[in-house]
């Protein structure tokens, strides 16, 4: 049995202590981390982090990596996995500060700033080790990404790896989930919720910030201003934003409008716009009425084509001449769920899904135009996440030089590739770079990413665990990852409540998003019983993911 013996435990040999025996213990850490993240003990579930304990439990019975392997697989799964993050969020990373997510994000900034605060606070009082600290913060707010940037941030700084971070993480992380949902509670009670009154205060909220979802509406010309006068002078007598989509003459006549079709009093058109701008366009074109286009005429039909064709990104709609060449028009363009006004200027993404109006031919022909193939949007684009990953590494490794500190500072293999990736995600079609990515293959790429940087954490931090728990103070980490947690979300979400006047299933949602956790996410939508808490955690994920990682590593660079 002396093979079994060396594949497990290794030795010199290539197969014992190599590939074999590597391979091995990591599928072995991870498979095991994920089965026992399924288990939930209340409804709670610590999820893929139980890879990480699992690690530390190989490594404290022997079963480690040799640790330049350990090192790079760990950074290896850090890209990955902010890389793919940064993917995610990036389309929505610039909007979310728009309107309501302004006031959110505020919110969600302020828990990061009194946590590192409570942070700064601690390590003056107790004297622990400034990366022990970090840890403990990074597992006090379920921030695996921070702990990823804690460490790289030491690790370009001295040289070496820094076990105390982990442990720090290690220990804090299963109170900091409770801590989350226990100040969600907390609040609760204080405030004597109504889950009805609330409800009702957080759709109203919601039906102001969609005001900018494009709808459609039918009107009626009356104003004798616009007899003669051509969709493109409309638009700038007006001046909203706006798509005229179908025309219904006098005499039942129905045809396709494009920006030199002339308009009549008595006309009926099919408007497209917003529901911000409806009221000041009806009120200038004449009055609204009900038409039903679909059954008026039979050879004009809607339907949503999805654009596949590399070449199409960046692309706007005046370029592609449709309704010249092929005599349709677009009124819509949804991406990422939401109904955008088809604006001439608008530029076309991969995976937009345009609604288009002409003949059953017409729009045979353009669908050849625009591709409409699920089967090449499934295809998965490497290119530009290699190129991403590239520059972000470069990135990543350039130094800043500031004032009083001596080490140069680095954004490091975390902060490089997660502000790539969220850059380029955002402003890749502009560049005609395909950044496009099914949800399926960025889950699979970030799954893949923290489950190998969670496993070589804990294999490389596990040898000293317990010792650390017993003889080295760990349970009084454990008190201060507590404090880190409840005593920001109770400060803030007392503020946004009485301040800021946010309901309460909106404020969870920021809560859960601040602390950037999705056991707490999913229990805010299990309390709420609908999916009000999603919308709150979406809008300040990108900013609160981008500052947990940045603040990571200032503290390491400024009190180290």
């Amino acid at each position: 049995m002396e093979w079994l013996n060396s594949l497990f435990f290794g030795n010199e040999s290539f197969w014992g202590g190599g590939v074999a025996h590597s391979v091995l213990i990591l599928a072995l850490v991870i498979a095991l981390g994920i089965m026992l993240g399924k288990i939930k003990v209340a409804g709670i579930s610590l999820g893929v982090t139980w890879i990480l304990f699992v690690g530390i439990i190989f490594s404290h019975f022997g079963l480690r990596l040799n640790e330049h392997l350990i090192h790079f697989m760990k950074e290896f799964g850090l890209i990955l996995f902010v890389y793919s993050i940064g993917l995610q969020v990036g389309p929505g990373f610039f909007s979310s500060f728009k309107k309501g997510g302004v006031r959110l994000n505020l919110l969600a900034t302020m828990v990061v700033c009194a946590g590192v605060l409570v942070t700064c606070g601690l390590y003056v009082i107790t004297g622990l080790p400034v990366t022990t600290m970090v840890g403990i913060l990074s597992g006090a707010v379920t921030n695996t990404p921070g702990l990823g940037a804690a460490q790289q941030a030491y690790s370009d700084m001295t040289g070496i790896d820094s076990p105390d971070i982990a442990l720090g993480y290690a220990v804090a992380y299963p109170l900091g989930v409770i801590g989350i949902i226990l100040s969600m509670m907390v609040l609760r009670r204080v405030f004597r919720i109504d889950f009805a009154k609330e409800e009702k205060k957080a759709l109203d909220t919601m039906d102001v910030q969609h005001d900018s979802v494009a709808q459609p509406h039918s009107l009626s010309v009356v104003n004798p201003a616009l007899e003669d006068k051509s969709i493109r002078e409309l638009q700038g007598l007006v001046n909203r934003d706006f798509v005229i989509s179908r025309i219904r003459r006098q005499g039942g006549e129905i045809e396709i409008a494009d920006d030199d079709t002339l308009l009549h009093v008595g006309d009926q058109i099919l408007v497209v716009t917003t529901p911000r701008d409806a009221a000041a366009i009806t009120a200038f074109i004449g009055r609204d009425v009900q038409v039903e286009w679909e059954q008026l005429d039979k050879r004009l039909i809607s339907r949503r084509i999805l654009i596949t064709k590399p070449e199409l990104n960046g692309k706007s709609l005046a370029q592609l001449k449709l309704h010249a060449g092929f005599g349709v028009s677009i009124t819509r363009v949804n991406r990422a769920g939401v109904d955008l006004i088809a604006q001439p200027s608008l530029q076309l993404q991969m995976g937009d899904r345009v609604t288009v109006v002409g003949t059953e031919v017409s729009i045979a022909n353009v669908e050849k135009v625009l591709g409409n193939s699920m089967k090449r949007l499934n295809a998965p684009n490497l290119i530009p996440i290699f190129i991403g990953i590239v520059l972000g590494v470069m990135l990543g490794s350039l130094p800043f030089t500031f004032p009083g500190i001596p080490q140069p500072v680095k954004l490091g293999l975390a902060g490089g590739p997660l502000i790539v990736s969220i850059l380029i995600s955002r402003f890749g079609p502009k560049f005609k770079l395909v950044t496009y990515t099914t949800m399926s293959a960025n889950l699979m790429l970030r799954e893949v990413g923290i489950a190998l940087f969670l496993a070589c954490v804990g294999l490389g931090a596990g040898e000293e665990f317990v010792e650390t728990i017993i003889d080295g103070g760990g349970y009084a980490w454990i008190g201060y990852g507590a404090i880190i947690t409840i005593l920001p979300l109770l400060i803030v979400g007392v503020i946004g409540r009485l301040w800021f006047k946010v309901d309460y299933f909106t404020l969870i949602g920021v809560m859960a998003g601040a602390t950037t956790d999705p056991p707490a996410l999913a229990y805010s939508n299990d309390l709420a019983g609908n999916d009000i808490p999603s919308v709150g955690y979406a809008t300040v994920y990108p900013l609160t993911m981008f500052l947990r990682v940045l603040s990571a590593q200032l503290l390491i660079l400024f009190l180290a």
